[in-house]
C-alpha cells in the first residue's frame, strides 16, 4: 500500500470511529505525510494509530491523539497558534493546514536537535511560511508573539502554566494534558476576561513537560 492509501485509510478509521468529527481535520491529516516526520527506519510504522519513538527520548503522538486535538482546539484560516513540545513537527503541519493562509504556528521545543530536525522536515514539506520552530521553555511561552488564539501543549504538566493561561487571547482555547509523569486527564481551558474555564476531555498518555512551569528535568 502506497504512504497516501495507507494516509487515506487511517483517516478513513479515525472518521469511522468518531474521532475526526469534521472535514477540514479530516483533509489536514489526509494532505500531512506523517512518515516524513520520522527517522527512516520507521516509516513503515507512520500510519499506525500509535505514538512512535523520534528519539531523545520523546515521541510523535499518535494520529488519533493529535486529530482529538485538532478538534477540541477548533482550528481556523487565521488563527495565531502557539504549540508547546513541538517535537519532528508533526502535529504543527497538522495544525497549520487548518489556520492556512493567514495564520501561524509557533512551535516551541526545548531540544535543540528536535528542533533543527522539525526545521528542515517542514521545510521540505512547505510549511516554512505557515509553522516556525524556536528552542525554548515552552512553560514560559512566547510573549513576543502573544496573544495567541489557541495553544497546543503536547506534553503532559502537573499544571496549566500561569504563562501560558496569560498569553491565552480572550476567547481563545488551549489544550493540555494536565496530571501525573503517567497519567494525565486532556484538559481545555478557555479564557472569558481573567477567568479561566476547564474542561476535562479524557485520559490521556504524554512525555513530561520540562520546565520552569512544569515538571524538572
Amino acid at each position: 500500500m502506497s504512504p497516501k492509501d495507507a494516509r487515506k485509510l487511517m483517516v478513513r478509521r479515525l472518521v469511522d470511529c468518531g474521532i475526526i468529527k469534521s472535514a477540514p481535520v479530516a483533509h489536514a491529516m489526509e494532505l500531512v505525510e506523517r512518515h516524513l516526520f520520522l527517522p527512516s527506519n520507521m516509516t513503515d510504522q507512520a500510519y499506525l494509530d500509535t505514538p512512535l519513538q523520534i528519539g531523545e527520548g520523546q515521541t510523535i503522538s499518535a494520529p488519533h491523539m493529535v486529530a482529538m486535538m485538532a478538534e477540541g482546539l477548533d482550528l481556523k484560516p487565521g488563527l495565531n497558534v502557539l504549540e508547546v513540545g513541538g517535537g519532528s513537527g508533526y502535529h504543527a503541519a497538522v495544525m497549520a493546514e487548518l489556520v492556512k493562509p493567514d495564520g501561524k504556528v509557533f512551535s516551541m521545543e526545548r531540544i535543540t536537535s528536535l528542533a533543527e530536525g522539525a526545521r528542515r522536515i517542514l521545510k521540505a514539506a512547505g510549511y516554512e511560511s505557515l509553522v516556525e520552530v524556536i528552542v525554548g521553555d515552552g512553560t514560559k511561552g512566547l510573549s513576543d508573539h502573544a496573544p495567541f488564539d489557541r495553544i497546543s501543549i503536547a506534553a503532559a504538566a502537573p499544571y496549566v502554566p500561569e504563562p501560558l493561561k496569560q498569553q491565552l487571547a480572550e476567547g481563545g482555547k488551549m489544550l493540555i494534558p494536565v496530571g501525573g509523569r503517567w497519567y494525565q486527564e486532556l484538559t481545555l481551558v478557555v479564557r472569558k476576561g481573567e477567568e479561566f474555564i476547564e474542561k476535562n476531555l479524557g485520559g490521556c498518555v504524554f512525555v513530561p513537560l520540562i520546565g520552569e512551569f512544569g515538571f524538572k528535568d
